[in-house]
């Protein structure tokens, strides 16, 4: 059980906590939250004992183990499964031990021991971690050395997970990852057997992987049972039952004064006044419930183009001449696209972004562009480009010189930014605030094509809102590239698959997808059954086909057909195009979309139903 009484922490004079108090019950998963700049950190730090807090006291069973991630990634020569088994200090202490101990009771001892924290096991067992955190068996063998900084953070995760502590603390631990090693994380953490207090801004994650929601707000720790979605609904109810109680007792202060005010000098009433101006002193003011301000932003509606934007025919493209990273590549971009680019790191997602941001061209086939095309692109490492030395004004007039200060001022003010923030040095921003400025930057030119690589990173739950929002209102195509499941549901309606070479439309839908990658084997087991039964089905309907009068049947049935999806694909998206209907609930919102993206499929299923049936029907004439 992890208890925290009373706790104040002022940091460089600034209060983050200030009489905090929290109990987490032994074997529950936490997830703290709270606006970037509150304190989340911080609080690791307190109970890992890196800092000392002002005053209060944080508890802890004797002899608890705490895990948390080192700041410096593992490197060296050792290999990542080496270096995750030496995490282990125990083990490696017993097993070294074992090579040089004479003593045939102390020998047993150290086996007796080995056998109960489960020693022989743990090279299977660290090898299956780093495994669902994308390294292969292959890479598992190679030096850490080998690696750049973001997948060595991956193999420190990696090492903290396989010491399983008595009380995990997670930092933003998707950072590092992509969707499919977020996924396994989900599910992972799900299962693991102690106390995790994680801190995060990814909403499926805090649904999925936690049971507690601790909310860091006004220096003060409040503690919800469920997941987020939970968690924004038990709070909403608070804040209603607060601001009701607030008028009532507003009310209550009015009346109660009003008749002080008009008898407190009449003597059959002066007791009576007396008594009420006793009650007001003693009566303890509920604040009315503010709300905290949320974060918007847009983005600048582009000029309209015919589609297609953008057309690809067998390209191929790499970094090196011969060496292409992605081949026979055939796809089309429209205007009102959709897309997120599935499929793990290290497979071409970010090559094949560059390819249709135009800073790769193709090694082979043709890549046909509109002539006017404005292709906007946002990748996470464009941080470390910014100029730390200039104010994000500074920066959007440089990008933007055709702009005066006060259209680029206004330009910034849409992604958050106010007069403040808009003249501090980039390098006093936060993560978020970096995030949100190189948004600004890549849509000052108004792009035809959002081509998004990781857009969330470091932003918070309100300001990943507000990019679900800004994204659903822009016209334009949008390519996404994310480990945000949330962002993903609520943002596109197809999917391309990245993988062994090649990009290619996925059939099926992100949670299709979240199956293939946790449950491989069952999903190719179910994928076969449903072709051979699609297969059995469509010879046997070909069968019968084949007299005029079935071929005009199948017409009007498949025109039929058309008519009441098109009707139902108008409904879904009139809901969708309300301003209001972003105010939903996300599991509502979710659901619309996956309704869409449902409707769409089917309908382009009965057209072409509809195309074929008519083209045989003409043949048989």
């Amino acid at each position: 059980m992890l208890t925290i009484t009373d706790l104040t922490c002022r940091v460089a004079g600034r209060p983050l906590l200030e009489g905090a108090s929290l109990t987490l019950p032994a074997g529950h998963k936490g997830g703290l939250i709270g606006r970037n700049g509150t304190g989340k950190t911080t609080l690791l730090k307190l109970i890992a004992g890196e800092i000392q807090a002002d005053t209060g006291e944080i508890r802890l069973p004797n002899n608890a183990r705490i895990g948390r991630i080192a700041q410096e990634a593992p490197s060296g020569p050792q290999s990542l499964l080496e270096t995750v088994l030496a995490a282990d200090s125990e083990r490696a202490k017993l097993l070294d031990e074992a090579e040089h101990a004479t003593d045939p009771h102390r020998i047993a001892d150290i086996h007796q021991r080995l056998h109960e924290i489960g020693a022989h096991a743990a090279p299977a067992r660290a090898a299956q971690i780093l495994h669902g955190l994308g390294f292969d068996a292959a890479a598992q063998e190679r030096p850490c050395s080998d690696f750049s900084g973001g997948w060595r953070m991956r193999v420190a995760l990696a090492a903290l997970l396989f010491q399983a502590p008595d009380l995990l603390l997670l930092d933003e631990p998707t950072n590092h990852l992509d969707l499919e090693a977020t996924l396994w994380l989900e599910d992972f953490l799900k299962r693991y057997p102690y106390t995790v207090l994680l801190v995060s801004h990814d909403r499926d994650l805090l649904n999925g992987a936690v049971d507690k929601i601790i909310h860091l707000h006004d220096r003060k720790l409040t503690m919800y049972t469920g997941g987020y979605d939970d968690f924004e609904r038990l709070r909403a109810e608070r804040l209603a039952l607060q601001a009701a109680a607030a008028a009532k007792q507003d009310a209550a202060r009015k009346h109660m004064q009003a008749f002080v005010d008009r008898f407190r000098y009449k003597a059959s009433k002066a007791r009576q006044a007396q008594s009420r101006l006793k009650a007001l002193a003693k009566m303890q003011p509920i604040a009315a419930a503010i709300e905290e301000r949320g974060i918007e932003f847009t983005f600048p509606e582009p000029e309209e183009l015919a589609p297609p934007l953008i057309v690809m025919d067998d390209v191929a493209v790499g970094y090196e001449p011969g060496k292409p990273i992605l081949t026979r590549i055939n796809m089309r971009l429209d205007p009102d696209e959709r897309i997120a680019l599935l499929g793990s790191n290290g497979n071409g997602k970010s090559t094949m972004a560059k390819l249709i941001a135009g800073k790769l061209q193709p090694m082979a086939g043709e890549m046909r562009a509109s002539r006017k095309l404005k292709v906007g692109y946002f990748a996470q490492h464009q941080t470390d480009e910014l100029d730390l030395d200039a104010t994000p004004l500074l920066s959007m007039e440089r990008a933007a010189p055709n702009l005066n200060a006060e259209k680029c001022r206004a330009h910034i003010a849409r992604f958050g930014l106010d007069v403040l923030r808009a003249t501090t040095p980039v390098g006093n921003l936060s993560g978020g605030e970096k995030a949100r400025l190189l948004l600004a930057l890549m849509t000052h030119a108004a792009p035809n094509i959002l081509l998004l690589d990781e857009p969330t990173n470091h932003l918070d739950i309100d300001s990943r809102q507000a990019l679900v929002q800004a994204i659903n209102d822009f016209p334009g195509a949008v390519v996404l590239i994310s480990h945000d499941p949330h962002l993903i549901e609520l943002t596109v309606d197809r999917f391309w698959l990245v993988k062994d070479g090649r990009c290619q439309p996925f059939d099926g839908d992100l949670n299709d997808y979240k199956e293939m990658i946790l449950n491989p084997g069952r999903t190719e087991k179910a994928r076969d059954r449903r072709d051979k039964a699609e297969s059995k089905a469509e010879a046997k309907a070909a069968r019968k086909s084949g007299e005029p009068g079935d071929l005009k049947r199948q017409v009007e049935q498949s025109a039929v057909a058309v008519q009441k999806l098109t009707a139902a694909m108008e409904l879904i998206e009139k809901k969708m195009a309300e301003r209001s209907f972003y105010n939903e609930p996300a599991g509502v919102i979710a659901e619309w979309q996956r309704k869409h993206a449902d409707v769409a499929k089917r309908l382009e299923q009965a057209e072409e139903a509809w195309l074929q049936a008519q083209m045989a029907l003409e043949a048989a004439q």
